[in-house]
């Protein structure tokens, strides 16, 4: 297979690169050239966002083309159309934020999604930004040549946006740590491996259309997620289960101060973990242990300084000290 990844130096892409080349596919990425990218590739470099930015795209024929884009809609588009005609179908990363808000418990690839985005606009917020990106791709390839991947939560190793980096950063420093519950809540999220390799599978197969992407709900909790990194640290880490409502009541912000958490029965925990993935599974979507890919996540960490990349357009993540200790007192009082 030829691939054409766009972008491929960080997070999901580089995982879609690393996991094409396992396969021994001929990979060609493209962006900026502000990360190296992985031997074995062939690097064309250029900044869609630029006049001319896409010149190095000129020229060449890809079975399929991967684009983790989440910007302007019009930048994905001026790509598909370009290279319409020379790649046989194309894969848009996109994202469940998708979606009208909120979608119930539940909601599969027909739920109504948010309104307004448009192929050729300039970047406005991410759910219409994403929502755009795949009507761009279905717009230069069709319906049937276009993959709509609808991923949830992403974690895993070269993680970027600072949700499970913080959680074992936290707890490898040991002591009280304010634990969000029900510790048996239940998480929806995909390691970004299995996201790369049912990406292959699908452009191997011929998929198209939309797909939620993330794994069944349940497939790990609250507890087993933060025990892991507790046991992948080797650290004395005391996980302090505390109640939604005594978080909340702190004003402490779900997702963001405390990744990965959202408090059971809210519209945010319908929307974020409780997704029907069933069409993905049934094409072959995989899902490794919580363990495997928190002790990766943290030898990865580990092995370029313990202070993961953090993407510029993203919130950092993460609560303060002192509010948890705090909380931590209030709770033990």
């Amino acid at each position: 297979m030829r691939l054409l990844v766009l972008g491929g130096t960080e997070f999901a892409g580089r995982a879609v690169v690393e996991a094409a080349l396992g396969r021994g596919w001929d990979v060609t990425v493209f962006n900026r050239g502000r990360h190296t990218s992985a031997p074995g590739t062939r690097s064309l470099t250029g900044d869609r966002g630029a006049p001319g930015g896409l010149d190095a795209l000129a020229e060449g024929e890809w079975d399929a083309v991967v684009d983790t884009w989440s910007a302007a809609p019009r930048a994905v588009h001026d790509a598909a159309r370009l290279l319409r005609g020379r790649a046989r179908r194309y894969v848009y990363v996109s994202s469940c934020s998708v979606y009208a808000w909120a979608p119930p418990a539940g909601y599969a690839e027909d739920a109504p999604v948010v309104e307004g985005a448009e192929p050729d606009a300039g970047q406005s917020d991410y759910a219409r930004d994403k929502r755009g990106g795949e009507l761009a791709v279905v717009d230069a390839f069709g319906a049937e040549a276009s993959v709509l991947v609808r991923a949830g939560l992403i974690l895993g190793p070269y993680e970027n946006v600072g949700r499970l980096p913080w959680w074992l950063t936290r707890i490898a420093d040991g002591g009280p740590v304010l634990a969000p519950g029900p510790r048996d809540l239940p998480l929806q999220y995909v390691d970004v491996r299995d996201l790369a390799e049912w990406i292959l599978g699908a452009v191997e197969q011929e998929l198209s259309g939309p797909y939620n992407l993330m794994s069944p709900q349940g497939h790990a909790t609250m507890g087993e997620l933060l025990e892991a990194c507790v046991r992948a640290t080797c650290s004395d880490a005391e996980l302090r289960w505390t109640a939604p409502e005594i978080i909340l009541d702190a004003g402490i912000e779900p997702w963001t101060e405390l990744p990965v958490w959202v408090p059971p029965g809210t519209d945010m925990h319908d929307a974020l973990h409780a997704a029907d993935v069933s069409r993905a599974v049934a094409a072959g979507l995989v899902c490794r242990p919580v363990e495997e890919t928190v002790a990766d996540t943290w030898a990865w960490l580990t092995s370029i300084g313990g202070t993961a990349p953090q993407r510029p357009d993203r919130t950092r993540k993460g609560l303060d000290p002192e509010v948890e200790a705090k909380v931590l007192a209030a709770g033990s009082g």
